[in-house]
């Protein structure tokens, strides 16, 4: 962890009132993990761990994409912050303990081309599903939620050009992406726990 790092401002200043107000985030990365423990909270906190982000102060949040927003690499935004930081993320959680029961968490992320345009971010957490079909349902997830912020019909007003791998709300060109990670219970009985999620930064 490199050191000296400035202390992280989570306010700036409000023109209209001399007051302050909360930060738009203008970077997010995302990551990912699995814990194994015989307590419930201790294989949260593996999961944390193997995603990189335990030693940060997490607070969820959900779940607009910030407009003029960049996703960047996880290694690149470890790099911004530092141990006992409060760190706003949105996250997705999946717990078991039975024996091989598979368990996923995803974030789906749906981004407009149009960089003054919000996006937004869904949580989806699920049994028994494989990693590809958990990540498409968190994309689709993200979709029609931000269809439907924006005031749109998602049937009628939202159709998926499966080439281009874009959907298109109206005028809109969207693109998606998504990061899950799926685990299998421990085969004694010890708790397991996937998560993914989003973090932001100012």
């Amino acid at each position: 962890m490199s050191k000296g790092l400035p202390s992280p401002n989570f306010s700036i200043a409000c023109p209209r009132t001399g007051g302050t107000t909360l930060f738009i985030p203008k970077e997010i990365f995302l990551v990912k993990g699995v814990g194994k423990e015989r307590e419930r909270l201790a294989s949260f906190e593996m999961a944390l761990r193997d995603a990189k982000i335990a030693e940060y102060n997490l607070v969820k949040v959900t779940s607009i994409f910030p407009a003029r927003c960049k996703v960047i690499p996880p290694a690149q935004g470890v790099k911004k912050i530092k141990a006992g930081q409060i760190m706003f993320v949105v996250l997705a959680e999946s717990s078991t303990n039975e024996p091989n029961r598979l368990i996923a968490a995803s974030i789906g992320v749906a981004i407009p081309k149009d960089p003054d345009q919000y996006g937004y971010l869904s949580e989806h957490h699920s049994y028994g599903e494989t990693s590809l079909k958990v990540g498409e349902y968190a994309e689709d997830l993200a979709a029609y939620m931000l269809a439907t912020t924006l005031g749109m019909n998602f049937e009628s007003d939202v159709q998926y050009d499966p080439r281009k791998d874009l959907w298109r709300i109206k005028k809109e060109v969207v693109s998606t992406r998504n990061i899950t990670q799926t685990a299998v219970g421990e085969k004694n009985g010890l708790w397991t726990t996937a998560i993914a999620a989003a973090v932001l930064l100012a």
